[in-house]
């Protein structure tokens, strides 16, 4: 370097920086995402009247289900199937939920063949006042449902107050689900 010369610096491209945020945002998102308990799907239906749907009953029961059966109390659907894994688990629960008597229980039983849902009910305990089968899938479409089971909590009026995705456990039960039944009920004097 000659005396009194100035020494260069090397601009950095921002294309050369570019692989390292998307790098450091790519990172930050694994790790919130590994991280974050909260795993609650919103629904666009929270407050809102139940979807208008008429279905039948499934096969080995009289009564379907439509909106109508879900105004003037408060209750609880469940949307399920036989080859649902997920909804075995919840069952106990339901059924004794409905032994209980506290708030009726409805079902949706989502795409089974024909005498698959009586037989899974024959084994597992029925909990359902009326049960619809949702041969096509539409009404459970109508009701957003993402996935097997999904649970609703419908206010006295019919309109969706409560959802729960998933099969659920004890804990969620006591501590989610039966407060918002219990506080609907106490506001409607039920």
């Amino acid at each position: 370097m000659t005396a009194g010369a100035q020494p260069t610096r090397r601009r950095i491209s921002p294309l050369a920086v570019l692989p390292i945020v998307i790098f450091a945002g790519l990172a930050t998102m694994f790790f919130w995402g590994l991280f974050n308990n909260d795993d609650r799907l919103p629904s666009t239906l929270i407050g809102k009247p139940v979807p208008d749907f008429d279905l039948p009953p499934i096969e080995g029961r009289s009564d379907g289900l439509t909106t109508a059966d879900l105004a003037g109390e408060v209750s609880i659907v469940n949307v399920w199937a036989s080859w649902c894994v997920p909804c075995r688990v919840e069952m106990p629960l339901l059924v004794e939920l409905a032994a209980a008597g506290s708030v009726p229980i409805y079902g949706i039983n989502h795409r089974d063949p024909p005498g698959a849902a009586l037989a899974f009910l024959d084994e597992l305990g029925d909990p359902y006042t009326r049960i619809g089968a949702d041969r096509n899938g539409r009404a459970s479409i109508d009701w957003g449902v993402y996935g097997l089971p999904e649970t609703f909590v419908i206010d006295g009026e019919g309109r969706i107050a409560y959802k729960h995705v998933g099969a659920f456990d004890r804990r969620a039960l006591e501590e989610e689900i039966l407060p918002v039944v219990r506080r609907l009920q106490a506001e409607d004097g039920t």
